[in-house]
């Protein structure tokens, strides 16, 4: 197998796997799994010691859009404020979308259970890249507790996108709202 075979195999075994774990859950089988992405097991294994490590990696490949989707351009002049609020404006309209599941990475963590696992460990790095972003965001808004606060701000968001899945319908504005109260709370004007 050419280098660019395996590169073409690995970018749809990786694609397939975002769009099934996504969709269906990461306990779909490894032969659904290759048969979506037109590779055999063997080719799988080649490229990737597990299924596990197949997960970690879909996330990691997921990883950059998904960010591009919810964070605000880093030249966005916008206030701290509304970059932050902008986070969950992008939450809402995805959790209007019928295709929505929540954030992949609280999903995957929540169904694999285990926090050693590659995909867990993959969910939390990704998970910390949006907690970063709002306490970045918090300090150079003048919050009084910038590490609280984006703690307290990912909470909002992870429980917004749940509730979004387990009541089947959109957010109606209650994670911006919800995210602007603790805005206030936090001095961030």
């Amino acid at each position: 197998m050419t280098t660019t075979e395996k590169a073409s195999s690995r970018e749809r075994l990786l694609d397939a796997a975002a769009d099934l774990f996504y969709r269906d859950g990461v306990s779909i089988g490894v032969e659904a799994l290759c048969r979506a992405a037109g590779v055999s097991k063997r080719s799988m294994y080649q490229l990737f010691g597990s299924k596990d490590d197949v997960v970690a990696a879909s996330l990691d490949r997921r990883a950059p859009v998904y960010e591009a989707m919810l964070l605000p351009d880093r030249d966005d002049t916008r206030s701290p404020r509304e970059r932050i609020l902008h986070v969950f404006e992008q939450l809402e309209a995805a959790a209007a979308s019928p295709e929505y599941r929540g954030c992949p990475y609280v999903a995957t963590a929540m169904e694999v259970k285990d926090p050693a696992h590659p995909a867990s460990r993959a969910a939390r790095r990704h998970k910390d890249v949006l907690t970063s972003f709002f306490r970045l965001e918090a300090a150079h808004g003048g919050a009084s507790d910038p590490e609280t606060l984006a703690r307290q701000l990912t909470v909002v968001f992870d429980g917004s996108g749940a509730r979004a899945v387990v009541q089947a319908q959109p957010l109606d504005g209650l994670a911006v709202t919800t995210a602007a109260a603790l805005l206030d709370a936090g001095g961030v004007g």
